[in-house]
């Protein structure tokens, strides 16, 4: 009885180690906090991220109001930027948010909510994600938490 009690603890304590060396495979992506990240706002996008984004899972991240998606990350979320409320970017609407989008550094694309206090960025790679099926996947969670206080418009035709 003694000797397969010892076993039982002995194989135990191999299974947590491998669990935890299991887990340390997964680190955190590194992230940085945006100004207003600490929004009740932004907590309230951030609980409701979801587990998915284009066949991508979620991860882990080490800064508050952020999200990220995929190993590497392909989709990155930052709570808490600066509401924009003018811009020479140009618009687009998915997942029921006006969203503005830079492409300067393509084929990363930044996506940043227009006319929603705090502002909300995405990032996404296209060359392994869908920058319009991550703005679809999250504009739930920042339709719900961050009102709009303005739409994205076309400046006026001069004829």
């Amino acid at each position: 009885m003694f000797k397969s009690s010892i076993r039982v603890l002995l194989a135990a304590a191999a299974l947590g180690t491998a669990a935890a060396s299991l887990s340390a495979c997964t680190s955190a992506v590194a992230l940085d906090p945006a100004a207003a990240s600490n929004s009740p706002r932004c907590a309230a996008v951030v609980v409701r991220l979801p587990d998915t984004i284009d066949g991508n899972g979620r991860r882990e991240t080490n800064a508050q109001a952020t999200g990220a998606w995929g190993s590497p990350a392909r989709v990155i979320l930052r709570c808490g930027l600066p509401e924009v409320l003018a811009s020479t970017l140009p618009c687009v609407t998915a997942g029921g948010i006006d969203w503005l989008v830079d492409a300067s550094k393509a084929p990363s694309y930044r996506f940043i909510t227009f006319g929603r206090k705090p502002a909300t960025e995405v990032i996404v790679d296209s060359k392994n994600a869908s920058g319009v099926k991550a703005l679809d996947a999250l504009g739930f969670s920042v339709e719900q938490a961050i009102p709009s206080d303005r739409l994205c418009t076309e400046p006026a035709s001069k004829n």
